[in-house]
C-alpha cells in the first residue's frame, strides 16, 4: 500500500491538500473521485529527510526557466528540431538542476513521447501552467510563441517577486538590529545596573525590578533565544500544511491593514496575468481556471476561482461569482465582463494584470515607507523605556549620595 498526496476540490468547492493511501496512483484517483473529489494534483508521497522534515533538493531557478524557454523559442522559430534543441539547451544551461531534467525530456521524447508528456514527468521544474500551454502550442503548431509567452510570464513574475523582496530587506535589516539591541540590552546592560543598585542598597521602582526580572529570566533561559523562533517557524509550517491551517493564515494575511491589501493585489495580478496567458495561448478556460486556482497561492482566492470554473461548467459567466466572493474589484468583474461579451478575454486580462503590477508596486512603497518609521519607534521606544526605568533610580541614588 502506498501513500499519494494530493490537492483537489471537495464537493464543498474548498481546494484540499492531504495524502491517501492506494495501491496505485489509478486507483488512488478512482478513491477520490468516489467521494465527489476533482483532482488537481495527484503524486506518490515522498519520504522527508533534513532538518524539520524538509527536502534536501536543487531547485530549479526562476531565471534558468525564463532562459531556457526564450532560448527554445528562438531555435524553433529558426526551424530547429526538437532534439536538436534539447541537445543545445542541455550542453548551453549552467543551472546544475536543470541540466538532467532537460537530458531526462530528450530522452523520453527520443522514446517517443511528446514534447509536453516529457516535461509533465517533472512537475517540480515545469508547472501545469507550463504544460498546459505547451500542449496548446503542440496542437496548435505555435511552440515558438508560446515559449516567448512563457518566457515573458515567468520573468514578469520574476520582477514582481524581486521588487518585493528588496522592498522588504531594509525594513528586515532595521528590524533584526532591533531586536539584537533589546537582547543585548536584557543579557549585559541590565545586569550591571542591578549589580551597582544592589550595592548602593538603593530601592527600585515597580517598573525597574520588573525589568530586572524579565532580565533574568532572559539571562537564564538564553538558550531559548534561537530555539524560538525555529520552533515557531516549524510549528507554522506544520499549521499551514493542515487544510484548517491554511485556510486560517490565508484568511488572516488578506484582512491585515496594508498587508492584506497587498496580498489581494498580488493574487488579482497573478490571476488576471495567469489567466490571460492561458486562454490567449489557446488553453481551455475550464482548464485555464483549474490551473488558475492551483497557482492563486491562496486558498481563499483559489476558492474563489473554483466557484468561477463550477458556474462556467454549468453555462454560466465567470464574472458573477468573482463578484460575489468579494475579493475582486468591481473594475476588475466589469473588464472580464466585457472580455466575455467582447470575445477578447485575454486582452482584458492583461490590462488588468498590468495594472495591478503597478498598484502591487504603489502597495510595496506604502507598506515600506510605513514599516521603517514605525520600525525605528519601535526601537527607539523600548530603549527609551529601557534607559529611563534606569535614569529614574540611578538620579535618585546620585542625588542622595550628594546630600
Amino acid at each position: 500500500m502506498a501513500t499519494f498526496t494530493y490537492q483537489a476540490v471537495d464537493p464543498g468547492g474548498r481546494t484540499v491538500r492531504n495524502t491517501i493511501e492506494a495501491e496505485s496512483e489509478q486507483l488512488a484517483l478512482a478513491k477520490l473521485q468516489a467521494m465527489n473529489y476533482t483532482v488537481l494534483e495527484l503524486g506518490e508521497a515522498r519520504p522527508k529527510s533534513g532538518f524539520f522534515g524538509l527536502r534536501r533538493m536543487q531547485r530549479v531557478k526562476m531565471n534558468s526557466l525564463v532562459v531556457f524557454s526564450r532560448q527554445f523559442a528562438t531555435m524553433v522559430n529558426a526551424g530547429v528540431n526538437i532534439l536538436k534543441c534539447l541537445d543545445i539547451l542541455e550542453a548551453q544551461t549552467r543551472d546544475p538542476a536543470l541540466k538532467p531534467v532537460i537530458r531526462e525530456v530528450r530522452k523520453d521524447v527520443v522514446g517517443g513521447s511528446s514534447l509536453t508528456d516529457a516535461l509533465a514527468k517533472h512537475p517540480r521544474v515545469f508547472s501545469k501552467l507550463f504544460v498546459s500551454m505547451v500542449r496548446a502550442a503542440e496542437a496548435g503548431g505555435i511552440l515558438d510563441q508560446i515559449l516567448e509567452r512563457l518566457a515573458t510570464f515567468l520573468e514578469k513574475e520574476m520582477e514582481i517577486t524581486g521588487r518585493i523582496k528588496g522592498a522588504m530587506v531594509y525594513p528586515t535589516v532595521v528590524l533584526i538590529f532591533a531586536i539584537g539591541v533589546v537582547i543585548a540590552m536584557f543579557l549585559f546592560v541590565l545586569p550591571t545596573f542591578k549589580e551597582i543598585f544592589r550595592d548602593f542598597g538603593q530601592e527600585l521602582p515597580m517598573i525597574t525590578r520588573l525589568l530586572f526580572a524579565v532580565s533574568d529570566v532572559v539571562r537564564a533561559w538564553w538558550f531559548m533565544i534561537p530555539t524560538l523562533p525555529l520552533a515557531t517557524a516549524w510549528f507554522l509550517r506544520w499549521y499551514y500544511g493542515t487544510e484548517t491551517g491554511r485556510w486560517t493564515l490565508d484568511q488572516i494575511k488578506l484582512r491585515i491593514p496594508v498587508i492584506g491589501e497587498l496580498v489581494q493585489k498580488m493574487a488579482i495580478s497573478r490571476f488576471s496575468r495567469t489567466f490571460g496567458t492561458l486562454v490567449s495561448s489557446g488553453v481551455p478556460v475550464l482548464r485555464a481556471l483549474e490551473i488558475v486556482a492551483e497557482t492563486a497561492g491562496n486558498v481563499v482566492i483559489a476558492n474563489a476561482v473554483n466557484e468561477a470554473r463550477a458556474s462556467v461548467r454549468e453555462g454560466q459567466k465567470i464574472s458573477a461569482p468573482l463578484a460575489a466572493s468579494g475579493l475582486f474589484p468591481q473594475m476588475v468583474t466589469q473588464m472580464i465582463d466585457i472580455g466575455e461579451e467582447t470575445g477578447r478575454m485575454s486582452d482584458m486580462l492583461i490590462k488588468v494584470a498590468n495594472f495591478y503590477d503597478t498598484e502591487v508596486d504603489v502597495a510595496v512603497k506604502a507598506l515600506t515607507s510605513l514599516i521603517e518609521p514605525a520600525l525605528i519607534i519601535f526601537l527607539g521606544g523600548i530603549v527609551g523605556f529601557i534607559v529611563s526605568s534606569i535614569m529614574v533610580p540611578m538620579f535618585t541614588m546620585i542625588n542622595a549620595l550628594n546630600q
